[in-house]
C-alpha cells in the first residue's frame, strides 16, 4: 500500500525482513500492513479480547507497541502521531475500551486525520448467539460500538472470519488513507493466531489510484476564477485547514509566488503556511486577528480562501466581515467563485497550480499592508521579583523556536497565545480546533514527539485540560521522549471564564511538578520547575535547553488567573453573544 504522504504510485512489493520468518495468520496481515502505510509505532490499552492480537503486533519487527495509561490517551496519541507521520494506529478491547477511545477518533475525524483503530472483539463463535458478554452492556448485542463507530469513521470492518478477513482489513485501511479520515476494524479473540490460505504469503502490495480532477471542470475553474481575480484591486489568499487533507501546500505557494498577494492564514491553519514566506502577514481570525491582518483582508475587493472551515469559533461568533460575492472558497474537491459557479471533481493541489499560471501579478494588497504595519510592541520594564505575565513567558517561547522544534497548543488560551508565536521554517505547529478537545494535548504531544524524532516538541497546556490526561507523562518519560512541557497554572478554566463565568470553572490546585516527579519516581530522564518570576523562567529554559535537553522537561508557571490574551477576551465576549442568542419565534 503505498504511503499516504507518497504521490500514490504503485507501491514496491515489501522488502524481505532479515531473520524474520513468514506467519501467514491474521495478525502477522494486519501488522504487515501497518509497517507498508508507514506506521512504525502503535499506541495501546491491552485487555482480554485484543491479548493475542497484540503478540502478534509485538512479532513484527518493524513495529512498535506503546503502552499508555488509557484509551482515551492512546487516541490522541495515534491524533498526534498521524499529524507527523500522515497516518496512526491504536489498539484497544472491546466496547469498554472502543467506547473509551471514541471522543479520540471523533476528534481525528473532525480534523480529518487517518488513524486506524483497531478492536480485539468477541469469540467468532460468539457472534449470533444468545450469549451475555463481559465489556458489554449486558444485552447479547454485539453492535454497539460499532454502531457508535459508524459515524465518526469513514470505513468500518467486523472481521469474524478469515475466508474474507484480508478484503475487510485492506478495505478499511485503504480507505482510511483515500478519504483521511479514521476507520474502524474489530477482530474476533480468537482468529489472529490462526494460518489461512489467504495469508499464506507477504500481502501483495497494492496502491490508491490517484485523484485526477475532471479537466473541463478544472479549465472552467481556473479560467473564471483567473478572471475574477484580474480584475480585482487588492487581492488576498488566506490558507485554511485542510490545505493538510488536500496535501496542497506546495501549490499553494506556488500561487503565492506567482500572484504577488499577501498570504494569511486561518488560526485552524497555522503550521500548513510558511510563515517566513515574504508575502506572510498573519492570522486572520476576525476580530481576534494578528495585528494589521484583519484590516487588510476584510477591505480586499477578492479573497481566495483556500480550504477554509467557517465555524463558530473560526468566525469568532460569526462576526466575520466577509462577503460571499468577493470570494473564491477552494474545498479539496471544489471550487466556488462569488456567487457565481461552483464546480466538483476540481482538486485543490491541481487547481492552484494552475490557476498560478493565469494571473497577473498584483502586489497592492501586500504593498498596502506594508505600509500601515508597525511592529508589536514589547511586554512592559518589570519590577523586581514581579509575578511572571504570560505574555512575558510567551515571548521566551518565541526564541526557543526554531526548525528543529514544534508547538502544541492545548484548547484554551494557549490558542490564542501560542497562534500569536512567529514560526521559524520547519517548525511544527498543532493544535485541535474544530473539536476543541480539553485534554488532547497530552495524548497528542505523545504521539508527535514519538512520530518527528528529530524535533523538540514545546507542549503549552492549561492546568484544566492537563488535569483530564495528566498521566500520560508517564508514558512519555518510558519512551525516552524529550519534550518540554509549559504547564499554566491560572487556577481553572480560563476559555470557559471568557464565555461564561462559574464556580464550575475554579479547580482544585495540584502540586503539578510534585504529580510528575512522583510518576517519574526515578525512572528515565525527567527534569521539573516551578516558575514564578522572569528571572526563574529563565534559568529554567537554560536548564533545559543546556544539561536537560535529552530529558522530559515539565515547567509550571504560575500566572494571575485573570491574566489573559486580549485576543481570548475579544473572542470570549464575541462566541458568548452568538451561545446566548435567543430562540427564533417560531
Amino acid at each position: 500500500m503505498a504511503h499516504p504522504s507518497s504521490a500514490l504510485a504503485p507501491a514496491p512489493a515489501p522488502a524481505p525482513v532479515p531473520g524474520h520468518t513468514f506467519s501467514g495468520t491474521l495478525g502477522h496481515h494486519l501488522a504487515r500492513r501497518l509497517v507498508e502505510i508507514g506506521v512504525s509505532d502503535v499506541f495501546s490499552v491491552p485487555g482480554d479480547f485484543n491479548l493475542t492480537l497484540l503478540d502478534h503486533l509485538i512479532d513484527e519487527p518493524e513495529l512498535n507497541l506503546i503502552g499508555c495509561c488509557n484509551e482515551l490517551n492512546a487516541g490522541y496519541a495515534a491524533d498526534g502521531y498521524a499529524r507527523a507521520k500522515g497516518v496512526g494506529a491504536c489498539v484497544v478491547t472491546f466496547t469498554v475500551g472502543g467506547l473509551s477511545v471514541l471522543n479520540a477518533i471523533a476528534g481525528a475525524y473532525s480534523e480529518n486525520l487517518p488513524i486506524i483503530c483497531i478492536v480485539g472483539g468477541p469469540n467468532s463463535n460468539d457472534y449470533g448467539t444468545n450469549r451475555i458478554l463481559h465489556h458489554t452492556t449486558g444485552l447479547p448485542d454485539f453492535t454497539q460500538e460499532l454502531r457508535c463507530f459508524q459515524t465518526v469513521t469513514c470505513a468500518q470492518a467486523v472481521v469474524n472470519n478469515l475466508d474474507d478477513a484480508h478484503e475487510q482489513i485492506d478495505t478499511a485501511i485503504s480507505t482510511a488513507l483515500k478519504e483521511s479520515k479514521p476507520a474502524y476494524i474489530s477482530i474476533s479473540c480468537n482468529l489472529s493466531g490462526i494460518p489461512h490460505p489467504t495469508f499464506s504469503r507477504e500481502p501483495v502490495p497494492f496502491f490508491l489510484a490517484p485523484k485526477v480532477s475532471n479537466y473541463l471542470g478544472l479549465e472552467a475553474a481556473v479560467e473564471a476564477t483567473a478572471e475574477f481575480l484580474n480584475k480585482a484591486v487588492k487581492p488576498v489568499i488566506i490558507g485554511g485547514p485542510k490545505l493538510r487533507v488536500a496535501k496542497a501546500q506546495k501549490a499553494f505557494i506556488e500561487l503565492a509566488d506567482a500572484s504577488g498577494y499577501p498570504i494569511a492564514v486561518m488560526p485552524s491553519g497555522k503550521g500548513l503556511v510558511p510563515e517566513h514566506h515574504p508575502h506572510f502577514i498573519g492570522t486572520y481570525w476576525g476580530a481576534a486577528s494578528t495585528s494589521f491582518c484583519a484590516e487588510i483582508v476584510e477591505s480586499a475587493d477578492a479573497y481566495v480562501f483556500v480550504g477554509p472551515i467557517f465555524n463558530d469559533y473560526s468566525s469568532v461568533g460569526y462576526s466575520l466581515l466577509i462577503k460571499k460575492e468577493k470570494s473564491i472558497i477552494v474545498q479539496p474537491n471544489r471550487v466556488t467563485i462569488g456567487n457565481g459557479l461552483s464546480l466538483g471533481w476540481v482538486f485543490m493541489a491541481d487547481f492552484l497550480s494552475a490557476l498560478a499560471k493565469k494571473l497577473k501579478k498584483n502586489s497592492t494588497a501586500l504593498e498596502n499592508y506594508r505600509r500601515i504595519f508597525v511592529p508589536p510592541g514589547m511586554p512592559l520594564m518589570r519590577e523586581k521579583d514581579e509575578p511572571l505575565r504570560v505574555n512575558v513567558l510567551f515571548k521566551h517561547i518565541q526564541n526557543m523556536l526554531g526548525g528543529d522544534s514544534a508547538v502544541i497548543a492545548e484548547t484554551g488560551d494557549s490558542w490564542f497565545n501560542c497562534q500569536k508565536l512567529c514560526l521559524p521554517e520547519n517548525c511544527g505547529y498543532e493544535f485541535q480546533m474544530q473539536y476543541g478537545s480539553i485534554g488532547w494535548s497530552v495524548g497528542a504531544t505523545l504521539g508527535y514527539a514519538q512520530a518527528a524524532r528529530d524535533k523538540r516538541v514545546i507542549a503549552c497546556i492549561g492546568d484544566g485540560s492537563f488535569q483530564v490526561t495528566a498521566q500520560d507523562i508517564s508514558t512519555m518519560i518510558r519512551c525516552g521522549q524529550r519534550t518540554i512541557i509549559f504547564l499554566i497554572n491560572n487556577g481553572g478554566y480560563t476559555i470557559e471564564v471568557e464565555i461564561h463565568d462559574g464556580p464550575y470553572n475554579v479547580i482544585k490546585n495540584w502540586d503539578y511538578t510534585g504529580l510528575v516527579n512522583a510518576i517519574h519516581n526515578g525512572e528515565g530522564k525527567c527534569w521539573t520547575a516551578k516558575v514564578r518570576t522572569e528571572d526563574e523562567l529563565t534559568a529554567a529554559i537554560a536548564t533545559v535547553t543546556g544539561e536537560q535537553k535529552d530529558s522530559l522537561c515539565f515547567i509550571e508557571i504560575f500566572a494571575h488567573k485573570d491574566d489573559t490574551s486580549k485576543e481570548l477576551l475579544e473572542w470570549g465576549s464575541r462566541v458568548s453573544a452568538a451561545n446566548s442568542r435567543p430562540p427564533n419565534p417560531q
